[in-house]
Formats: structure tokens, C-alpha cells, sequence
């Protein structure tokens, strides 16, 4: 992914329209919703914002509050299956076109959040597969 690229084209605006529509579906889902904190969705979207305006736009925000990424660590007390994986892609999804990506951005970040949401996968399994 190019991301100086992606960044001038969706922009930090976008980015936080793509975060917030995001956060706005977890508290209802039924498996993404009790993997979050219900009193603290703003702390979850500030820190999703900050990583991504971080690893795509070069933004220090994130590190200088939290110290490097370490995702699965932060990710580990969460069962992620590929139903969770799956699901937390579609609500991206989702976000994205609310917040009005275009699309060739929109492919690259698609590709990159699979790549993410895939590694951060700790529930073994082998069926149930939704096939990107």
C-alpha cells in the first residue's frame, strides 16, 4: 500500500468519518459489541483513529500516547475467530462507504485491514472461512 497515496486521498477527515461510522455499529453487533468496552467506545475510536492516522499518515498521536502498537497483545484477551474477523471487515465496510471512500483507497485499505483483522486471529479453526 502506498500510504502517502492512500492518506492525501481519504485525508485525516476521512479518516475519522470512516473510525466514527465504524464505532457507531460495534455497540449493537452481537459479536464485535461485547468485545468492547460499552463505557469507553470513545476511547476505543479515538485509539483506532490514532493508530491509523499513525501507520498510514505519519501521525505521532498514537505512539506518544500508547507506546508502539504491539496488536496482538493488546488483542490477545479477545477470542478472534474468523466469524470476528469477518465481521469487524464488513462493519469496516461499511464505514468506509458511509464516509464516502473512494474506491481506489478504499481497495488499499480493504487489503490492509484484512491483512490486520487476519493476524490479530487467535481461535484456531477450520471452517466457517468468509473468502475476500
Amino acid at each position: 500500500m502506498n500510504e502517502e497515496k492512500v492518506f492525501a486521498q481519504v485525508g485525516e477527515a476521512g479518516f475519522t468519518a470512516m473510525v466514527k461510522a465504524f464505532y457507531k455499529r460495534v455497540p449493537e453487533d452481537d459479536i464485535l459489541g461485547p468485545m468492547y468496552p460499552k463505557d469507553d467506545m470513545e476511547g476505543s475510536e479515538e485509539r483506532l483513529r490514532d493508530f491509523l492516522l499513525m501507520r498510514i499518515g505519519g501521525k505521532t498521536d498514537y505512539i506518544e500516547k500508547r507506546g508502539h502498537p504491539r496488536l496482538r497483545m493488546r488483542h490477545a484477551p479477545f477470542q478472534i475467530n474468523f466469524r470476528a474477523r469477518d465481521r469487524w471487515m464488513k462493519l469496516m465496510d461499511e464505514a468506509m462507504d458511509e464516509a464516502g471512500i473512494d474506491e481506489e483507497p478504499k481497495r488499499e485499505l480493504h487489503k490492509f485491514f484484512f491483512e490486520v483483522a487476519d493476524f490479530l486471529r487467535n481461535v484456531p479453526e477450520t471452517e466457517g472461512r468468509f473468502k475476500i
